[in-house]
């Protein structure tokens, strides 16, 4: 969730760590803080609320000084107060920290019955102390670290900078990504701390990732890696590829805007992945497994990612007839599943550090199964452990609630559906190319949709006074009915909820008056007729209907809906892409008129690193 950055410089660094805070607010802006090393001193300064607010302390009462850490924060243990931002510091030692310790109640009581005391409400704070009470014992930073780091029971990323070593930082990891950076050589030289390539971007383009359980020395020109076992060790340098405008909104006026109107672009980019032209064909990275011989498939997401799986568990079944179970990655180690040798387990997120899904994986791993990833982050955790990467090129994503991830994670999978089908034999080289066909349609058909924006800008102000508003879809909608509702609710805080068409009549039809506005998606084909039945419950029942379909669909059924919205005519392939669009701007323009904070929802980070 938080962000983390550390700098060991050679000329000031405090507005290169706020800068490097800017690119990390999506993964945390309940608080923020720096720290410095100055003259013999920790300077500290934190502000609550939003990076900005620390910007303005700062412009009072600067923090000099050429080393330094830096955090932006999303509360896990203790409100999002000042006292509770991090840095958190004592005199000798200031830390700050992305996770949670889960054994921190047992080492507070341990610490304060040694006479230390605590200031704030967190986990984070005992890490600085268990630090500083070993420095002041007598042992060096490193000694403190190697001797404090296997009390700690939890996930972490940690960067501790130390009063009486303003040359040195060190940083740890277990659960929670840290990455090093090399900046220049020779007189210049400078290293880097950050929890991801996107936070160093404008410092460096050369980073190595740190493993599980390593923890690392910096100083101006040297890194040295250590594993859990203490032994050093070396972790390859290699190029981030983060870009240092990733982060520009251009003329947009929200980042979640720019990303909705990068989807043809992006979609385009990732099936360009995996489609092969020449021949319409699927084209996968080489695989060390028998794909044909998958007996059974287990996806496992969280949030936006679990109904990119849900439209996919229909492709694998129709076309690859391959059974499908699809969970919730928090609860699926918990109901100890039944995981069949031969079997595939595919995983899909947009970091690649989603916390409840990566230990899933490793769930999947230690029983026997092979591991694929969908991921946006091709150097995160989860791709590094997977024995199937399938990247989606969809660029940086920093508007919170997820849209570019999602269409270019379904065009991942449908791609995988359709060369599975192809190495079982069940799919004919002529019916693969009319999948790839049709695949390669999305692009254009994703820019049709995006024409309507007027239109559903336009009457967004219907939407925005309501409680309460339903989806429904069936099939492949159906997903999509869950994604809009959850669209609703992150950005614009109205509640929401998404419903299986059919499923109406048996307990939601209870809520539906004049005042619930129903958002009916529904193509035409050979589920539509259900559909528009179901919707023609709803507004018997006085329910304000709003329906997205193609031309013949509002032909048929707009008559009497409070909206409509046009979608171009799609095979029903690729029809959950298109889709998407619609209810993504709906949401979009739902939270302008209400006028909430559209890229940063409150309780909401974009990077989900603690369970």
């Amino acid at each position: 969730m938080c962000g983390i950055i550390g700098i060991v410089g050679n000329s000031p660094v405090a507005d290169r760590l706020v800068d490097g805070l800017r690119r990390m607010e999506y993964r945390g802006y309940d608080s923020s803080g720096l720290c410095t090393i100055d003259g013999g001193r920790l300077i500290r300064r934190r502000a609550e609320g939003k990076l900005a607010n620390l910007v303005e302390v700062m412009a009072d009462d600067p923090a000099p000084g050429n080393i330094g850490i830096a955090h932006t924060r999303w509360a896990t243990h203790g409100a999002p107060t000042a006292t509770n931002a991090h840095p958190h510091a004592t005199g000798e030692v200031a830390i700050v920290h992305n996770g949670i310790i889960e054994n921190y109640k047992e080492l507070r009581a341990e610490l304060v019955a040694a006479g230390r005391s605590f200031e704030s409400e967190t986990d984070s704070e005992v890490v600085a102390h268990m630090v500083s009470h070993r420095v002041e014992a007598g042992m060096s930073p490193q000694e403190a670290v190697a001797d404090m780091l296997p009390r700690l029971r939890g996930a972490f990323a940690l960067a501790i900078a130390f009063r009486q070593h303003p040359g040195l930082l060190i940083g740890a990891r277990l659960g929670s990504p840290l990455v090093v950076g090399y900046g220049p050589e020779g007189d210049e030289a400078e290293m880097y701390l950050g929890s991801d390539a996107l936070a160093l971007a404008s410092l460096t383009q050369r980073i190595s990732y740190l493993e599980e359980g390593d923890w690392v020395v910096i100083t101006r020109d040297s890194a040295r890696v250590y594993d859990s076992e203490n032994n050093a060790v070396t972790r390859e340098i290699q190029a981030s590829g983060a870009s240092a405008a990733a982060v520009e909104k251009g003329n947009y006026r929200h980042f979640m805007q720019k990303e909705i109107y990068e989807q043809p672009t992006v979609v385009a980019q990732t099936l360009g992945s995996y489609l092969r032209r020449s021949d319409n064909s699927v084209a996968l990275p080489q695989l060390d497994f028998d794909i044909s011989a998958i007996r059974r498939l287990t996806i496992v997401a969280c949030g936006t990612s679990y109904y990119a799986g849900m439209v996919a568990k229909y492709w694998f079944e129709q076309f690859a007839r391959v059974p499908v179970d699809i969970d919730v990655a928090s609860e699926f180690r918990y109901r100890n599943p039944v995981l069949e040798d031969g079997g595939l387990a595919l995983f899909i997120s947009q970091s690649g550090e989603t916390a409840d899904t990566l230990a899933a994986l490793r769930h999947c791993k230690e029983n026997g199964q092979v591991i694929g990833v969908v991921v946006n982050v091709p150097t995160s955790t989860m791709a590094r452990e997977a024995d199937l990467l399938l990247p989606t090129h969809a660029g940086p994503e920093i508007g919170v609630a997820s849209t570019k991830a999602f269409t270019c994670q379904l065009a991942v999978l449908a791609a995988l559906a359709a060369h599975m089908a192809v190495k079982k034999g069940l799919m004919s080289r002529e019916e693969e190319a009319e999948v790839v066909k049709h695949l390669l349609e999305a692009p254009a058909a994703l820019n049709a949709a995006l024409d309507h924006d007027d239109d559903i800008a336009a009457m967004a102000h219907l939407i925005a006074p309501a409680r309460d508003v339903l989806y429904l879809g069936r099939g492949q909608d159906y997903p999509l009915a869950l994604e809009g509702a959850l669209k609703l609710k992150e950005i614009s805080y109205i509640h929401a909820e998404g419903y299986a068409s059919g499923e109406m009549k048996h307990g939601p039809i209870a809520l539906i008056d004049d005042k619930v506005p129903v958002v009916v998606i529904a193509p035409s084909g050979p589920l539509f007729e259900k559909t528009v039945s179901n919707m023609e419950e709803v507004r018997a029942r006085g329910g304000q209907v709003v329906l997205i379909s193609d031309a013949e669909g509002l032909a048929h059924a707009g008559e009497g809906c409070i909206a409509t919205i046009e979608m171009p005519v799609v095979h029903p392939l690729i029809a959950p892409l298109v889709y998407a669009v619609p209810v993504q701007l709906l949401a979009y323009h739902v939270a302008v008129v209400k006028g909430t904070d559209v890229d940063q929802p409150r309780n909401l980070a974009k990077s989900v690193t603690v369970e």
